[in-house]
């Protein structure tokens, strides 16, 4: 093992070396070439001294602080990516919470490092932070943290991205950054089972945070969840505006690395959306958890669950539907999400009876897929909701049933099917394609779109191989 002083000292001499090198090459560098390589050669010695094999050490809180300052303002393509993979590095290297476990027949504990660095104030609802200042080198407050996810779906939003711009990539990874922070604090404390280590996430904290508009950073995050699946599906190299018009070839090359790098950008900005809201809609379904058996408190403030303010922005703006659904890809929530919105339009009868006859579930894919054998109610349902929205929701409903079974997950909650196995698979085809053929058959003009082909055709070839 080494002596940490000869540690210590390696560390001293890479900075004093990376020092001496800057200042030999200042003379003969332009200002702006002179700082950007400093901060390259900082980001450098970061890593080194942290995440080295033999050496590494976490950096001081002023070291992180330098990095995300960094990243919040960095007008460069290398030290905004820099900056960001050497911030999430540092967090797998030294994780802020985690799951210890001493023996294999111990449980593992949660290990909360209260002195580690974070990007968010200590306590979010009394920090002294500005909202939205890009100067501080400082963590940010609930605020900020909206205006931010205000910046990115305006940036989204917008007609055009520009490649000559680094601002929308910055937001974005920047974004990607506080959502993995999130996740990295909120998964640990999710497996642990509790409540009470839930309500203290970082997550947790946010929303619950009086410095912002909850119901409008919700909106905000669908918004750009829907937008980002237009402009990915749509053709990126439609969008995107390259200022070529009397530019030199480093310039040019350096507008197409933006592009490429904003096209990824942009794919996971997408991914970490998806994450945000099922954390969310995780954290919601604990606390209801929670609340029936009595483990919450006058501090878990009401707040309207996540999925209910999904429905209702769905339902208001039905064009939403197939690009809400062709990005939100989590198959349990998914399916939760098509089922109740099928139920806010599915026709009940005025009273229900265990005992009747025609009693159905409503509250599972299978129960929905059986209100398909009316043609009084698909007719009811055609003129609520329309019929491309109706083929989107049964084709996803669908495919995130068959995602659970063919995991070994069925849920009777969900499905409706206590048997599971190649049965359950079998019985959820069978009953798609006749509630589809039910839908087909009620109008002879009705076109069938291409998600609804494939869903079919899947369900066929199902029952064939299975059969």
């Amino acid at each position: 093992m080494v002596n940490p002083s000869n540690g210590e000292r390696w560390n001293r001499t890479v900075i004093d070396d990376n020092m001496l090198a800057m200042f030999d090459g200042s003379e003969t560098k332009d200002p702006h070439q002179d700082a950007l390589d400093d901060r390259i050669a900082f980001l450098d010695v970061v890593r080194a001294s942290s995440i080295g094999p033999e050496y590494g050490k976490p950096p001081t809180s002023k070291v992180f602080g330098a990095v995300f300052h960094m990243l919040r303002t960095g007008n460069s393509l290398e030290i905004i990516v820099g900056s960001y993979k050497l911030l999430v590095d540092l967090d797998k290297h030294f994780p802020r919470v985690y799951l210890s476990q001493s023996s294999s027949n111990s449980p593992s504990k949660l290990v909360v490092v209260k002195e580690a660095w974070s990007p968010f104030i200590d306590c979010l609802d009394n920090g002294t932070a500005e909202a939205g200042d890009k100067l501080s080198s400082g963590p940010l407050d609930p605020s900020s943290f909206q205006l931010l996810i205000e910046d990115v779906a305006e940036i989204i939003s917008g007609t055009k991205l520009q490649a000559a711009n680094v601002e929308p990539l910055r937001n974005m990874l920047l974004f990607q950054y506080l959502v993995i922070v999130f996740e990295d604090d909120f998964l640990p404390r999710k497996a642990s089972s509790t409540w009470n280590m839930q309500r203290e996430s970082l997550l947790s904290l946010l929303l619950g945070s009086r410095k912002i508009n909850y119901k409008s950073l919700m909106k905000d995050c669908l918004a750009i969840i829907c937008q980002l699946s237009q402009l990915l599906h749509g053709g990126f190299s439609n969008h995107l505006e390259l200022q070529q018009s009397s530019q030199s070839k480093l310039s040019r090359n350096c507008h197409v690395a933006l592009s490429l790098s904003l096209l990824e950008v942009l794919k996971d900005t997408c991914v970490s959306i998806e994450k945000l809201l099922v954390m969310i809609m995780n954290l919601d379904m604990a606390r209801k958890k929670a609340d029936t058996e009595g483990h919450t408190t006058r501090a878990d403030s009401p707040r309207t669950p996540l999925m209910e303010i999904i429905l209702d922005e769905l339902a208001y703006n039905k064009d939403s539907v197939p690009l809400f659904f062709k990005t939100f890809s989590e198959p349990k929530l998914k399916l939760e999400i098509v089922v109740q919105y099928l139920a806010k339009y599915i026709t009940k009868p005025s009273v229900r009876t265990r005992k009747s006859s025609d009693y159905i579930e409503y509250a599972t894919f299978g129960g929905a897929l059986k209100c398909f054998s009316n043609k009084t109610g698909i007719k009811s349902l055609m003129k609520k909701i329309g019929v491309d929205v109706i083929q989107f929701l049964l084709a996803h409903g669908f495919q995130a049933q068959l995602s659970i079974l063919s995991n070994g997950n069925a849920d009777a909650n969900i499905s409706g099917d206590k048997e599971g196995g190649v049965g359950a698979l079998v019985d959820l085809c069978h009953a798609f394609i006749s509630a589809f053929n039910n839908f087909i058959s009620t109008d002879a003009h009705m076109v069938i779109l291409s998600i609804g082909k494939e869903a079919l055709f899947t369900a066929a070839t199902i029952i064939a191989e299975k059969s």
